[in-house]
């Protein structure tokens, strides 16, 4: 497989550069966002795992934070991927097991102290026409949230007691679905990271969808300053529900 060069410069650490290749998702804010939620909450190397991992880079940029134990565990759905992924961490020196799969398929029967999920979570009629998901697959139905709301519903089985699940929530998706599913799945669910965005101009110019899902609250918009903007928050969830 032909690998590209990318380069991540994430807010508080050294820039990296990484492996890539045609139908992987590109790092980016919730990348950011996810690195620094787990680094505010997370103070010890636990048994980790990296769920829709792309590049690897936020189980990496954990691992080289000395935050998680070895072996590493990742997968994605995507075959380009975990290759990806897997040359990423035999560069930087991660011990990894990198598994090809949806969702917490290829983990059955496996516990661990920590999940991140970074799956793709906004509305499927934005991500066709976005452009960052050009070439990646995005089966997240309508309002963004079929993958994460099975996610949600699955976790408790793959997490160990006291064991955290962090997870991001994009406005371009149905928020307000998505906490209902994580309250009523643990007793804790804690907003660690929020940060808010401009619209990209590529989508800007669909105002009319844009109107329209926001009206059904499938994604959630505020025009502010002659701009659309939307945001990204990462939650910590504790204690299953059981």
């Amino acid at each position: 497989m032909k690998f590209k060069e990318i380069e991540f410069n994430p807010k508080n650490g050294k820039k990296m550069t990484l492996f890539s290749s045609k139908g992987v998702f590109s790092p980016n804010t919730t990348t950011d966002l996810l690195i620094s939620a787990v680094k505010k909450t997370v103070t010890e190397p636990k048994k980790t795992l990296d769920l829709g991992c792309g590049t690897g880079i936020v189980g990496l940029s954990l691992f080289l934070e000395g935050l998680t134990k070895e072996p590493l565990f990742a997968s994605d759905f995507s075959e380009q991927a975990v290759l990806s992924s897997k040359e990423n961490f035999k560069i930087y020196g991660c011990d990894a097991e990198v598994l090809c799969g949806s969702l917490f398929d290829p983990w059955e029967g496996k516990k661990f102290e920590v999940i991140i999920d970074d799956i793709s979570g906004i509305s499927q009629e934005l991500a066709k026409i976005s452009p960052w998901f050009e070439g990646v697959p995005c089966e997240t139905g309508r309002d963004g949230t079929d993958l994460v709301l099975s996610i949600i519903n699955n976790s408790s089985r793959y997490l160990l007691d006291d064991g955290y699940f962090f997870f991001p929530v994009l406005s371009l998706s149905n928020v307000g679905n998505i906490l209902k599913k994580a309250r009523e799945s643990f007793y804790s669910v804690e907003l660690i990271e929020r940060q808010e965005w401009p619209l990209p101009k590529e989508l800007e110019a669909h105002k009319t969808l844009l109107k329209e899902l926001s009206k059904n609250s499938s994604i959630a918009l505020e025009e502010r300053f002659g701009m659309f903007l939307c945001y990204t928050e990462i939650y910590l969830a504790r204690n299953p529900i059981n």
